[in-house]
């Protein structure tokens, strides 16, 4: 009988060999163009949200949604502060986009790009989540049954392996 090659399973790549943390070293990789695109959701009792959408999305905050944009973007640029083994990147661009999905809920979408050794995942995570937490901060005086999530990485392009859709790296 032949034996096919077996794939290694994938590891934890921010634990070393003795399973402590550790920050992964980047300094061999090549610098490539990276972008990454992920997904929070905010969902609204109906009352809040008919209440959102009649009001133009505002709250007795300010605009919810550019208040959200601005935490988001700034949440993207500090991913390193909160994240213990996130390397610092230049952030080259930084998009949102908010509409209504559906009739209750906002959906939050933040991509990230930048041209470096390691991706921009957990930056365009951290966007579309905080800035989901600022929607929530901004109505929570409206209801406090909204609930936030699912959040989650809908794509990334560049380094070892592309996934899911993103407009891509050179976008």
């Amino acid at each position: 009988m032949n034996a096919k090659p077996t794939k290694a399973a994938p590891a934890l790549t921010h634990l070393d060999r003795a399973g402590h943390p550790a920050m992964v070293d980047v300094g061999a990789k090549p610098v490539t163009a990276r972008a990454a695109l992920a997904r929070c959701r905010v969902r609204f009792p109906a009352a809040v949200a008919a209440q959102l959408r009649a009001s133009g999305m505002s709250s007795k905050k300010g605009a919810v949604i550019d208040t959200a944009i601005v935490a988001g973007t700034m949440a993207v640029k500090r991913t390193h502060e909160l994240i213990p083994f996130c390397h610092p990147l230049p952030i080259d661009g930084c998009r949102f986009a908010v509409d209504w999905d559906g009739e209750n809920a906002l959906s939050i979408e933040c991509e990230v790009r930048t041209v470096h050794r390691t991706g921009v995942e957990m930056e365009a995570l951290t966007g579309a989540t905080v800035a989901a937490l600022t929607v929530y901060d901004m109505c929570k005086a409206l209801s406090h049954a909204i609930v936030i999530g699912p959040a989650k990485l809908v794509g990334k392009r560049g380094g070892k392996r592309d996934f899911g859709a993103v407009a891509g790296a050179g976008a």
